[in-house]
């Protein structure tokens, strides 16, 4: 995938553990996370995948916990005051 500059602010690494049941047992609780890029609050990428899983996919969705975070910063931004070069 591939984020322009201008984008990069808005895109954050999203993680979201899926609890779903397993289709022959029910009361069983399976774990699954996955991990994009997407934007928040809206998560695009996730909504589609989650809406892919409800209609392709036996194991019922139980819950979702998603968290994301920024991977740059404005404060992580800085530019350098000087340039030393070593031979």
């Amino acid at each position: 995938m591939h984020i322009s500059v201008r984008d990069l602010h808005r895109y954050r690494l999203t993680t979201a553990e899926i609890l779903y049941r397993f289709p022959d047992f029910p009361d069983l609780l399976q774990s699954y996370l996955w991990q994009e890029m997407d934007v928040a609050p809206d998560f695009p990428r996730l909504t589609r995948f989650l809406d892919y899983w409800e209609r392709n996919l036996e194991g019922r969705l139980h819950s979702v916990r998603i968290a994301n975070a920024e991977l740059v910063r404005p404060q992580d931004i800085a530019y350098a005051g000087h340039e030393m070069r070593l031979h």
